[in-house]
């Protein structure tokens, strides 16, 4: 499959804690799929598969629209959390936020001994009082938000959209990710009613062998939304 050298037509939706630019691809129509990667800017692999699969498509999604990376600062300087040390998916405003310390691990098989703030308040940060805004003005049915390196597909229900996200990526349906979650995306659009919220976890491979391996796939499962 060719890889298109045209530029994404990115639209801004915020800034930054150090001003970078946040920024999305919009859909021609109206949106029913929101794919947001890079909110953990730890995890570059879910922008780097994203923008690889976008580049394989000649024309915007009529119903989909894409963040690319949701934490610019983050994935800039290599850390899980944005410049102020916070972790952007721990600090949406939901009921059950809190202003305790979030503790994260380098590796899949390391203790849980680095800890990230939360925010001073739900919502407090830029990045996710943007992506806050975005999600409430496109209104979309679904949220996927691409995370890794856990080999998961996180939802509550294993509805035909969740199943066929399984069999696309050939990774198991979990419907919690195994420990609390305040504050986080998932938990917001729960409490929202709407939109869906659905989380992938990318396994743990090479950029070259995620591409590799999920690029066709991925990219047939989002013609096919």
């Amino acid at each position: 499959m060719p890889r298109s050298t045209i530029s994404l037509p990115f639209k801004e939706y915020g800034n930054s804690v150090q001003g970078a630019s946040l920024r999305y691809v919009p859909c021609s129509g109206k949106c029913r799929l929101l794919v947001v990667a890079g909110i953990h800017g730890e995890e570059p692999e879910t922008t780097f598969l994203l923008s690889r699969v976008l580049r394989l498509f000649e024309r915007p999604f009529e119903t989909i629209a894409f963040v690319l990376c949701a934490n610019p600062d983050g994935m800039t300087l290599g850390t899980r959390a944005n410049e102020n040390g916070v972790d952007l998916n721990r600090n949406f405003p939901t009921s059950n936020w809190s202003a305790a310390p979030v503790y994260a691990r380098s590796v899949l098989e390391a203790p849980r001994d680095t800890a990230y703030s939360t925010g001073s308040a739900p919502g407090s940060e830029p990045e996710t009082s943007a992506l806050v805004r975005l999600i409430e003005s496109l209104s979309p049915e679904t949220i996927l938000s691409m995370h890794a390196p856990m080999a998961c597909v996180d939802a509550k229900e294993r509805s035909v959209l969740v199943q066929s996200l399984c069999e696309s990526f050939n990774l198991p349906w979990l419907p919690d990710i195994g420990y609390p979650t305040p504050g986080s995306l998932g938990t917001w659009c729960l409490e929202q009613k709407s939109p869906e919220c659905i989380t992938l976890e990318l396994p743990r491979m090479s950029l070259e062998a995620l591409y590799d391996r999920y690029a066709e796939s991925f990219a047939d499962w989002l013609r096919a939304f």
